[in-house]
């Protein structure tokens, strides 16, 4: 069902709703698979340790040729064999005597402190058992789980696929940033950028395409030529302006479910479907089309990967009032004071995009509120 300035909440569950988590699965080196989610349960192949081994440098003994000795009172010892951190004990030794409580002396070992059995030993799957559950499915895998997965011999992981988002940026005043020098009424494409290394690190294999003036049918291209991936990003002509041809094209070629979001900044805002794959229009202003990469890609993208969308969040004290425009769910930049407390940047200027470079953070302030007072406490979301 169409909505014309939707709820910045509602529209965003429409999206997710039509970004369900991605079924298909491949098997990735585990040395590659740092942040990717597995997609089936991890059992242990192994035992770790696959042997008793030793936790210290000393010496492995029968922990009853030890009973009572003591600093003053030291036990000797015939029968010992020199351990380093690591080793494997031998058969018929059950403990490991350290270093600095024993002494070698000949042919005996003088030690000095009791040993009870398998002290300073780690015995055989102790760490893990064979057959032992590891990770469930849907774990997203870290630097130390691949660690110990490559511990166990597991040289491959089958994870989830990752989604693919494609970003076309529109616009016949811009220029690829760097090309030439601007000309009078031109400018740099930066938003595209921006949305693909976000993608990028939220998740997604994500490409950008080459600039598309505004031209409808050449639009309607761009389109068609990139339903092969699980998300299409349009940025601008998103407007009511006679060059914004991306809604009505998106009602044309699928379904246009949002055109304008009660969102501060970012309201001209368009959600769509084209063949199955969810489309999200984003404004072409810079902090406009930030606020949307994070109010609706990240968590469709952070869901088709079967990640969860938690972005990093602090507690902080408001320096100074916080105004926001009710009705409206805003997200006003802020920046962090030597004293801990923040103060908002700017609540307006969707086009100044040196107030993000100046951000540490956003503060999402409810549509029902007209901002938060001086020295309120308040969540910051920190930019990423």
């Amino acid at each position: 069902m169409f909505k014309r300035f939707a709820g910045a909440i509602a529209a965003r569950s429409m999206l997710l709703e039509r970004c369900l988590p991605l079924k298909d699965t491949e098997d990735l080196d585990t040395s590659s698979a740092v942040d990717r989610v597995s997609a089936a349960e991890i059992r242990s192949p192994a035992n770790l340790p696959a042997f008793d081994r030793s936790a210290m440098d000393g010496f492995a003994v029968r922990s009853d040729d030890t009973r009572g000795a003591r600093p003053h009172a030291p036990r000797f010892i015939q029968d010992f064999i020199p351990l380093r951190t690591g080793m494997a004990v031998p058969r018929g030794y059950d403990a490991v005597v350290m270093l600095e409580d024993a002494m070698v002396r000949g042919q005996v070992l003088e030690v000095k402190a009791e040993v009870h059995p398998h002290k300073n030993v780690a015995r055989t799957g102790e760490d893990v058992m064979e057959g032992d559950t590891i990770f469930p499915e849907g774990h997203r895998l870290r630097p130390p789980d691949l660690a110990l997965l490559s511990a166990l011999g597991i040289g491959k992981v089958k994870v989830y696929a990752k989604p693919s988002a494609v970003i076309i940026p529109t616009g016949g005043e811009l220029v690829d940033a760097g090309s030439r020098n601007l000309m009078p009424g031109e400018a740099y494409e930066i938003n595209g950028l921006m949305a693909r290394l976000y993608a990028e690190k939220w998740g997604a294999y994500a490409c950008k395409t080459e600039i598309v003036p505004d031209d409808e049918e050449l639009i309607r291209e761009a389109i068609r030529s990139n339903l092969d991936a699980d998300m299409i990003i349009i940025i601008g002509g998103t407007s009511v302006g006679e060059k914004d041809y991306a809604p009505r094209i998106l009602s044309e070629m699928g379904e246009l479910y949002v055109h304008g979001v009660r969102l501060q900044p970012g309201k001209p805002t368009a959600l769509g479907d084209v063949a199955g794959r969810p489309v999200v229009c984003l404004p072409g202003y810079p902090v406009a089309a930030l606020s949307n990469l994070y109010l609706f890609v990240r968590p469709a993208i952070k869901r088709m990967a079967h990640l969860d969308d938690k972005p990093p969040r602090v507690q902080a004290r408001l320096a100074r009032k916080m105004p926001s425009k009710p009705g409206y769910l805003s997200l006003v930049r802020v920046a962090f004071r030597d004293d801990g407390q923040v103060e908002p940047i700017m609540v307006s200027g969707a086009g100044i995009l040196s107030s993000v470079a100046r951000a540490d953070g956003f503060v999402v302030v409810p549509e029902e509120l007209e901002g938060f007072e001086e020295g309120d406490m308040v969540e910051v979301v920190l930019y990423e």
